[in-house]
């Protein structure tokens, strides 16, 4: 890579509870978290929230009075919002320079020197369109290697005097701020290395990056050596644009109530297979194997216990809904034990290829029948992509929906969902 490069990361500010706020604007300055699966523990807190001493994972039946105490805006999870306000920030942000990496749901890389000769005035310019577009804050680092903008990014965020963006290019006070770093705040750095380097009393991402290369590799292996490179500003992690095939792909959920009953058993774990067979076409994939796995509640002392998994593989690989629900269901009268109260199952696909560099296969359908599968499918999917989710269904997947997970606090899917579409009085 040149040595000019100029990496930027642009991070969602508290990326849940700002979905939240983007369309309630009566919440902001108040305290918000945002719970798991069926309102279990904290997942996401604002900074009011963490002002108040909520620790991330908090169960939250044990800080109901707490929450009652201050006011806090309890939300149960709503993915379907979270995961379109983030497509919503990347592209608004991939319209100010080609080079993008997105590497999660709230974060981004970017490479700003090909596109402006003053990066932080563009970032400032990307924070400000991203907040006026999608009303999600963000803060963006800069830094000539990806590992320095993750440190930048962490110094806009965390000292708002820099309004919400700054670089370490060609910054005067780079060993200061670097001293400021804990070692095991270090992109690339876990907590064993951590731990073995404050051994050596290397507790800081500046002493780190004084460290010999030689004593690196030799303790780190070359990850170890490249983060170092990247603190002494030789890039050696370029941005990663190819989207990558996943190993495997799963659903599953714990539900409101035990379920004992089959039918409803194989009800769920149709669904949870229809959900897999989405996430593989929207990834142009296919699947060679599928597992099965049940839990009962492993917190229920007084009740039997059970779990068990099992794994088959397709004659013929695909991501068609119903041969991954026939499959399913099939592994599933292997598993399945009547007398006990199942909390939990899923559905995983593993052998994932890509559906047109697939392997071809001794007995292959026709051409017409795929055609006629992909056909079928697409037309679901594009359904449910406009009317939303499960709008059309696999009967298989039955109507009632007593399982579904417990969401007391959920807020409207504002983005997705017709019927919640916000108004404006």
């Amino acid at each position: 890579m040149p040595p000019s490069t100029i990496f930027a990361l642009l991070d969602c500010n508290n990326f849940y509870a700002s979905c939240e706020r983007a369309f309630n604007p009566k919440l902001r300055g108040r305290p918000i978290v945002v719970l798991s699966n069926n309102d279990g523990c904290v997942i996401a807190r604002s900074n009011e929230a963490k002002a108040l001493g909520i620790p991330m994972g908090a169960p939250a039946f044990k800080f109901q009075p707490l929450f009652k105490k201050h006011g806090v805006h309890v939300f149960s999870s709503n993915f379907a919002l979270y995961g379109d306000m983030s497509r919503r920030v990347m592209e608004t942000a991939s319209l100010f320079t080609p080079d993008m990496e997105i590497y999660s749901i709230d974060e981004a890389f970017l490479r700003l020197d090909r596109m402006h000769d003053q990066p932080l005035d563009l970032a400032r310019k990307i924070r400000a369109t991203v907040l006026q577009w999608t009303g999600i804050p963000v803060s963006i680092g800069i830094g000539p290697t990806k590992t320095l903008a993750k440190i930048a990014n962490r110094v806009a965020k965390k000292q708002p005097e820099h309004g919400g963006t700054f670089s370490l290019v060609d910054c005067p006070d780079q060993d200061q701020i670097l001293a400021g770093i804990n070692i095991e705040d270090v992109w690339g750095i876990g907590s064993r290395y951590s731990k073995k380097l404050r051994e050596f009393g290397i507790r800081n991402a500046l002493q780190f990056s004084r460290l010999d290369k030689d004593w690196v590799k030799k303790r780190m292996t070359v990850n170890g050596m490249h983060t170092l490179l990247e603190l002494q500003g030789i890039p050696c992690i370029p941005l990663d644009q190819t989207v990558a095939t996943p190993k495997s792909i799963v659903c599953s959920r714990t539900f409101a109530r035990a379920v004992q009953d089959k039918d409803q058993l194989e009800q769920i774990v149709s669904g949870y297979a229809a959900r897999v067979g989405e996430r593989l076409r929207g990834q142009n994939c296919i699947a060679g194997q599928i597992q099965v796995f049940v839990l009962t509640d492993r917190f229920r002392l007084d009740k039997p216990q059970y779990g068990n998994a099992a794994t088959i593989s397709l004659a013929i690989p695909s991501s068609h809904t119903p041969n991954l629900i026939r499959a399913a269901r099939t592994v599933l009268d292997r598993i399945f034990k009547p007398g006990y109260e199942y909390r939990k199952a899923g559905v995983m696909v593993f052998g994932i290829e890509k559906e047109q560099g697939r392997r071809l296969m001794l007995f292959e359908p026709s051409p017409e029948e795929l055609a006629r599968s992909k056909a079928l499918m697409g037309v679901m999917d594009r359904i449910n992509a406009r009317w939303g989710a499960m709008t059309m269904r696999m009967a298989a997947e039955g109507t009632g929906k007593r399982w579904v997970m417990r969401q007391a606090h959920l807020s409207p899917r504002y983005t997705t969902d017709w019927k919640a579409l916000p108004r404006a009085l």
